[in-house]
């Protein structure tokens, strides 16, 4: 359950982020830390989580976040 809700919460950064970019309130380059100045703290403090499970650091890149492939058999 707590994995599924981790992955959930992962992809939706990952379409909030999507969203800021396609809006122009953001731009791929930045780091991911910049989304902090658009969610609530309290939800960014799980999200800050949830992005060290999944091995982003908050100097990566939103295109690293919104553009990770996905390998199913590797």
């Amino acid at each position: 359950m707590v994995q599924s809700a981790m992955r959930h919460s992962l992809e939706v950064l990952r379409e909030e982020a999507r969203q800021l970019v396609l809006q122009g309130y953001i731009h791929r380059h930045q780091p991911i830390y910049i989304l902090s100045c658009y969610l609530p703290p309290q939800i960014w403090t799980c999200l800050e989580y949830v992005l060290e499970e999944h091995n982003f650091l908050l100097r990566d890149r939103i295109d690293d976040l919104i553009n990770q492939e996905r390998w199913d058999n590797d």
